[in-house]
């Protein structure tokens, strides 16, 4: 389905491909892998014409590039600084906007190890630069851009970063970012920063100082605050310490499946009852349950039943964190700059590998799939619009100034 004035556009193809820029071989954005089937009738399709026509749809986390055919020329892809948009995925998605993270700490222009302040705003200057020769996917600050980019058939894109590490100890870099258009940023990621702990740490000392300070300048800025891959405790600290709500924007219950990188009961439930959201994440083999070893969008929406059942259908939106192309291949290419071993408790279960996540395999499906896997669970109009869009809308009012 393309709703969206979509002219056609690739990445840089106002420049010439192997003179201004290396040209990679990349990933197809539609039907990479065989569609997830989901048999709906012609009641079902006409629900999701109108949920998608008439309602937000938000997701609170993704990097919808395009990652090359052959995964091996991922790091030279990245240290290069230029991402390849997926603008005829995110035509066809459905989703009206779209918490893109960018690169994030994976590029590394002048560092092997990410996180760098020069290479984050060139990544960001490159971006934009690309984005600011097409006209549908629009950068957006507030949520009249995003009303006025479903209005005009458009993408919505709210820039976002995964962490503040490249800030180091300087509070104003925040100031900085925010004029660059960050509109969401998580504290830390996986490794400790001077703002807080990771979730890899074996011992945690939560929120720093410099990060209550940091907690601090965000709520006066109007950015939002993720903590997806903070340790327990920094969650807990930021969710006492924000005077707004947070995000947990790309995340699963540990409960149902113990690792690090998916979130405790308490630090669900901290972050629901002051006002925050929890959207449910589907990158290779995270949102695993016993009831669904094999990772896919079954097991996917049983983390979100759950965080809905434990705190409210009222806190829980769709952050996917997919890409376009190989995922499972970016996490073996970048294994130890995720720390995604270090991830495992000493009671991690042993879970069956997979070489895509069925049903939400990239930007260009996941919304459909999920909305599909809720009208057939008998989800109604009203609760698909709070988890796919409304609650997102609602907390930012609070925070976005």
């Amino acid at each position: 389905m393309n709703n969206k004035n979509y002219s056609g556009y690739r990445s840089y193809q106002y420049l010439e491909p192997d003179k201004d820029y290396k040209d990679f071989e990349l990933a197809k954005e539609i039907n990479r892998v065989k569609p997830y089937e989901s048999n709906l009738n012609e009641s079902e399709k006409e629900i999701i014409k109108d949920i998608f026509d008439n309602n937000l749809m938000i997701s609170v986390h993704e990097h919808p590039r395009r990652l090359p055919k052959d995964i091996s020329e991922l790091t030279e892809m990245n240290s290069l600084g230029r991402e390849f948009t997926g603008y005829e995925g995110l035509s066809v998605s459905g989703l009206d906007a779209v918490f893109d993270n960018f690169l994030n700490g994976s590029c590394f222009i002048t560092s092997k190890n990410g996180w760098k302040w020069n290479d984050v705003l060139y990544n960001l200057g490159m971006k934009y630069c690309d984005v600011a020769h097409q006209d549908m996917y629009v950068r957006a600050e507030s949520i009249t851009d995003i009303k006025q980019a479903k209005e005009n058939k458009q993408v919505a894109l709210i820039p976002s970063l995964e962490s503040a590490t490249m800030i180091e100890n300087e509070l104003d870099r925040l100031d900085i970012l925010y004029g660059f258009g960050i509109r969401c940023m998580g504290v830390v990621y996986s490794e400790s920063n001077n703002l807080g702990t990771g979730l890899i740490e074996n011992r945690d000392a939560g929120l720093t100082k410099f990060g209550e300070k940091a907690v601090e300048r965000m709520n006066k800025l109007g950015m939002a605050i993720d903590v997806s891959h903070a340790s327990d405790q920094t969650c807990l600290d930021v969710i006492e310490i924000s005077k707004a709500p947070i995000f947990i924007n790309h995340a699963g219950a540990r409960s149902l499946w113990d690792i690090k990188r998916l979130k405790p009961d308490d630090v669900i439930k901290a972050c629901a009852k002051r006002g925050g959201i929890i959207g449910i994440e589907a990158a290779p083999h995270t949102t695993i349950t016993k009831n669904h070893p094999r990772h896919n969008i079954e097991s996917f929406m049983e983390h979100f039943e759950y965080i809905v059942d434990l705190v409210g259908i009222e806190h829980v939106a769709f952050g996917p964190d997919t890409n376009f192309g190989d995922h499972v291949g970016l996490h073996n290419e970048f294994r130890k700059l995720l720390s995604i071993d270090e991830e495992k408790t000493d009671n991690s279960p042993e879970h069956i590998e997979v070489d895509y996540v069925n049903g939400l395999e990239n930007p260009s499906e996941n919304f459909y799939n999920i909305v599909k896997w809720l009208i057939k669970h008998n989800y109604s109009k009203e609760e698909i619009k709070k988890v796919t869009g409304e609650n997102v809308v609602r907390l930012l009012k609070e925070v976005w100034r």
